[in-house]
C-alpha cells in the first residue's frame, strides 16, 4: 500500500496510506513573516483523521477548521479535545486519549498512543542543533517558573512592530496555554511502523519498548529526557531517539522559522546528520522542502 508524507512547516505533517488521509498537527496558518508552506487549514478538502500530539497553538492551530470542513476524527488528549469543542468541533469526531489506547484508522492500519512530554519551554535558550547544554537540572517547578523561559520572549516583544501582529494571530488560533499532556503515536501498517512526534520530549521506558521503521520527530528548544533538560545537543536527542526506536528513515519538523522573530532563522541539520551517523548509521535522514512528498512504502 503506497504511503507518502508531506511536511507542511512547523511540525505538521500530511500522511497518506492508500486513500486514506491523515494529519499529524495541523498548524499551516501562519504569521504573515513566517515562510509560506503553500497550504492554509480552509484548503484541506480530504482528512479522516488528524494526529494531535499536544495543545499548544502552534500544533492544535487549524484542526477545527480541517475537522469541520471534513469530518475527520481527532485523536487528541483531553485538553486538545476540550479545545476543539469550544470551538464548534462534534463530540462525535473528538477521540480523547492520554496513553495506552489503541484505535483502528482503517482495514488493517491502527494506532497506539503513548504518553510523552513536552520540551523545556521553561528554560529560554538559542543553542543551536549541535550546541550542547547542561545544567537546570533538579528543579522544582516553582523554581523552573523563575527560569527566564520561551514565554517571557514571547511577552518581551510587547510594544514592538511585531508584537501586536503575533498577540493577534495567537488569540484567532485554536490553543491551549497548557499542552495538555503531550503524546506520540505509533502508526501500524501492513508495511510498516511509523513513529509520530510533535515535540522534544522522551520518556525513555516508553521508547524502550517501541520500534519503528519511520521516525518522524521535532527539534524544537532544549529536548526534555525524562522530565529534565538534556545534557547534551538536539541533535543528539534526535539520533538517540532514532537509536532507539531502530528506525531506518528519519524526518524532523518543528526546526523552521515558523514564528519570527520568536524562533531562530537557521537550524544547523548537519549537526543532526552527523550525530545520526554516530549513533544509528543505518538511519537515513530525509529533509524535504514544504509540500515535497515523500514515499515512505510503495
Amino acid at each position: 500500500m503506497k504511503t507518502t508524507i508531506e511536511w507542511l512547516g512547523t511540525a505538521t505533517w500530511r500522511l497518506t496510506i492508500g486513500d486514506m488521509v491523515v494529519f499529524l498537527d495541523t498548524y499551516m496558518d501562519r504569521v504573515p513573516a513566517a515562510p509560506p508552506v503553500g497550504l492554509a487549514s480552509a484548503e484541506v478538502t480530504k482528512a479522516d483523521f488528524i494526529l494531535m500530539g499536544h495543545a499548544h497553538f502552534d500544533h492544535i492551530g487549524g484542526a477545527d477548521v480541517i475537522a469541520l470542513n471534513t469530518g475527520a476524527k481527532v485523536i487528541g488528549s483531553t485538553e486538545s479535545c476540550r479545545v476543539l469543542r469550544e470551538r464548534g468541533v462534534p463530540d462525535a469526531q473528538l477521540l480523547a486519549s492520554q496513553g495506552g489506547e489503541r484505535h483502528a484508522l482503517g482495514p488493517g492500519i491502527t494506532v497506539r498512543i503513548f504518553p510523552s512530554i513536552h520540551s523545556c519551554t521553561w528554560i529560554l535558550t538559542d543553542a543551536g542543533a549541535g550546541d550542547e547544554e547542561s545544567g537546570h537540572t533538579g528543579l522544582t517547578q516553582n523554581e523552573r517558573a523563575q527560569q527566564p523561559g520561551l514565554g517571557q520572549r514571547i511577552f518581551g516583544l510587547a510594544g514592538s512592530p511585531e508584537s501586536q501582529v503575533i498577540f493577534d494571530h495567537i488569540r484567532s488560533q485554536a490553543g491551549s496555554l497548557h499542552d495538555g499532556g503531550a503524546l506520540v503515536f505509533l502508526i501500524e501498517t501492513p508495511d510498516g511502523r511509523i513513529f509520530f512526534q510533535d515535540t522534544s520530549g522522551s520518556w525513555t521506558g516508553v521508547l524502550d519498548d517501541l520500534s519503528a521503521d519511520i521516525a518522524v520527530l521535532a527539534a524544537a528548544g532544549r529536548a526534555n529526557v525524562n522530565g529534565e533538560p538534556i545534557q547534551g545537543s538536539m541533535a543528539q536527542f534526535i539520533a538517540a531517539e532514532t537509536k532507539t526506536l531502530g528506525a531506518r528513515t528519519v524526518l524532523i519538523g518543528h526546526h523552521d522559522n515558523w514564528m519570527p522573530p520568536v524562533t531562530p532563522p537557521t537550524f544547523d541539520m548537519d549537526a543532526v546528520r552527523a550525530e545520526i551517523g554516530r549513533q544509528a548509521p543505518a538511519a537515513v535522514l530525509v529533509e524535504p522542502r514544504y509540500r515535497e512528498i515523500v514515499t515512505l512504502f510503495e
